[in-house]
């Protein structure tokens, strides 16, 4: 909009103005699912490699919309990540993993970072807003040997998202008379929704911990019945009674397929609830605990410059009103004078990036609460999970079932111990 069309819109009449709601730049207009379908990111791992002296991990980044690989280190994140917060000071930027171990085994460590690398890309590649920078898309596609150089100049071109936003110096137009206190609820709201779900998200990592023990259990349990069936002591004749462990024991030994089985399926479901239930749930905490540091940046930062700035401004006008009182020389009250100015400059400058802190703020919880049907996919993908796990391994068991009763029952099949009522 230009200065013109913007001075002809605070012109227009009320019943108009709400006509153009639904027409508000403020308004996010996107559903979940044309969020989802923005960009879909790979993030990989490559093989170490193993330098005289060092060794380092890269990631094969791969977008599904760009169709195109790139190499990038963790060091090309980080730069990424510090310039694209300089940029979108206002907007939700997912935090990045650490650089080092704080515990843990390096494998996990690596293979954890990489999926949170995974994840902060495609919340990037799906804002309305990031999805369109050229700083994403040097970042997902330039192919040349120094990244981050491009990375900075691109970022040096830009500038930051006040300085290139058409709607920024008339944000206060846009925003309602309760965004304060709209804020303030949203923000409460947000906050107690991400409290609930990282415990949703802690149990559900428990959960899919206990479908991976369960797998070993299996399998040891196998292979100790292998073992069991395998010794080949001879068995002593005792009395009259001929004992049928010779027999029985080359039976138990063949039980071990089934268990090997049963531990490949409880794995299986182990990776299930990790990648379609805890994976989700992380993606969509990351984008929470964003928002919540937006907030803080929002009250730490713009807000608390704005008051700052103020005060400066009020120990200015005594300093200026004691100098006329008490004539000093005329230099330093022109000075003085040159200074207030300056100052209310300043602060004209900071009460419209407060105003654009708050429109962006609104458009960001209505991001979040655009985000918020993803609940109902990972219940389905959590349910869908079990079904499908109990299935396998039910199968499986009745097929041990058949196998027990038709190796140890009696001439009838019966095997009342074994198969209980």
């Amino acid at each position: 909009y230009s200065h013109c069309y913007m001075s002809c819109f605070k012109r227009v009449p009320e019943s108009l103005k709400m006509q153009t709601v639904q027409e508000s730049p403020l308004n996010l207009s996107l559903t979940l699912g044309e969020l989802l379908k923005k960009d879909t990111i790979k993030v990989e791992l490559i093989p170490e490699k193993k330098g005289l002296f060092l060794k380092h991990v890269e990631y094969q980044v791969t977008t599904k919309r760009f169709a195109v690989s790139v190499y990038r280190r963790y060091n090309d994140f980080d730069v990424f990540h510090e310039l694209l917060l300089q940029r979108y000071a206002y907007r939700v930027v997912p935090a990045l993993p650490p650089k080092r171990a704080l515990k843990g085994g390096k494998r996990e460590f690596i293979e954890g970072r990489r999926r949170a690398l995974d994840r902060f890309l495609n919340l990037v590649a799906r804002h309305p807003v990031f999805s369109e920078d050229e700083l994403v898309k040097t970042f997902l596609t330039f192919s040349g040997s120094d990244v981050q150089t491009k990375l900075r100049d691109a970022c040096k071109k830009l500038g930051d998202e006040f300085m290139t936003c058409k709607y920024a110096t008339h944000a206060k137009d846009y925003l309602p008379a309760d965004i304060q206190s709209q804020f303030s609820s949203s923000r409460e709201l947000i906050k107690n929704i991400h409290s609930s779900l990282q415990k949703l998200r802690d149990r559900a990592e428990r959960m899919a911990e206990r479908s991976k023990e369960n797998a070993t259990d299996l399998l040891m349990f196998g292979k100790e019945l292998s073992s069991l069936g395998s010794d080949e002591s001879p068995v002593p004749i005792l009395a009259s009674c001929k004992s049928p462990w010779a027999a029985l024991r080359r039976s138990v030994k063949g039980l071990s397929v089934e268990f090997s089985l049963l531990s490949e399926k409880a794995a299986q479901q182990g990776r299930r609830e990790e990648d379609d239930v805890v994976e989700k749930l992380n993606l969509f905490l990351d984008l929470l605990q964003s928002y919540r540091d937006l907030c803080e940046r929002h009250e730490k930062g713009v807000l608390h410059e704005h008051q700052r700035a103020l005060q400066k401004y009020g120990v200015m006008k005594r300093q200026m009103l004691s100098a006329t009182v008490q004539p000093k020389e005329q230099v330093s009250v022109e000075q003085l004078e040159s200074r207030i100015v300056q100052q209310e400059n300043a602060i004209q400058a900071m009460e419209l990036r407060n105003y654009f802190s708050l429109f962006c703020l609104h458009q960001e919880s209505q991001l979040i609460f655009t985000y918020l049907p993803i609940t109902s996919h990972i219940l389905g993908a959590f349910v869908n999970s079990q079904v499908q796990g109990h299935k396998e391994m039910g199968e499986v068991w009745q097929d041990l079932h058949s196998k027990l009763k038709s190796l140890f029952g009696d001439g009838n099949g019966q095997s009342p111990p074994l198969s209980p009522k």
